[in-house]
């Protein structure tokens, strides 16, 4: 699904990235790399297999959108060096694209590591008329693009069935990116008047009007 905001062409795509067409940027929120080794490390039963699903995911929108620079809006690793830094490690050394990360509240790993792998960490970043940041943030004139809040929605139907489904949730001046990564949890939304849902199927992506 392709959007406008301020001029510019984004794409939203299912598995919750966005892609900046006039810039050639691919932007993900909420990675959190490690949190599955750290499950199983205190005995939770996740197929080591969710491992490299990350992984494969971003090598699909890579070779899908051919992006010139990939920023991370925060969160990228969920906490301490775990095993899967080196996963990261190895990905990164394999592709050709810059790496931008906009730090999370997760984000505690040195940034020396981040330097040995030539990605560049920053507390915000503007380009042009956006303003790239982890946690939401209002402003009079820049629109915002974040993460962090892990945003879904609920929809309703009759029987009372319901679906909890991650999202994209836009406010007038801001949009909201899904956490990209597996078993990262959720977060409830509901919008008001001016809002926008985009909610994430298997294979697209779907406004839905729930105000």
């Amino acid at each position: 699904m392709n959007i406008i905001i301020k001029k510019q062409v984004f794409t939203l795509h299912p598995y919750g990235s966005l892609y900046w067409k006039d810039r050639n940027i691919l932007l993900i929120s909420d990675l959190h790399l490690g949190k599955i080794s750290h499950f199983r490390k205190n005995g939770f039963a996740i197929p080591n297999s969710a491992i490299p699903k990350n992984f494969e995911k971003l090598n699909e929108l890579l070779d899908l959108y051919q992006p010139q620079k990939i920023i991370f809006l925060g969160d990228l690793f969920h906490s301490t060096l775990n095993s899967e830094w080196y996963y990261f490690d190895n990905w990164v050394q394999l592709i050709s694209q810059k790496i931008i990360l906009i730090e999370g509240n997760h984000d505690i790993v040195a940034k020396q590591f981040y330097e040995n792998l030539h990605v560049e960490v920053v507390e915000r970043l503007q380009i042009d008329d956006f303003l790239l940041t982890h946690h939401p943030m209002e402003t009079d004139n820049l629109f915002n693009f974040c993460g962090h809040i892990h945003p879904r929605v609920v929809l309703s139907g009759l029987g009372k069935q319901y679906l909890k489904i991650p999202c994209y949730f836009r406010k007038p001046n801001q949009l909201i990116l899904p956490a990209f990564g597996e078993f990262t949890g959720n977060y409830t939304l509901k919008p008001s008047t001016n809002d926008k849902v985009y909610v994430l199927t298997p294979n697209e992506v779907i406004e839905v009007n729930l105000v």
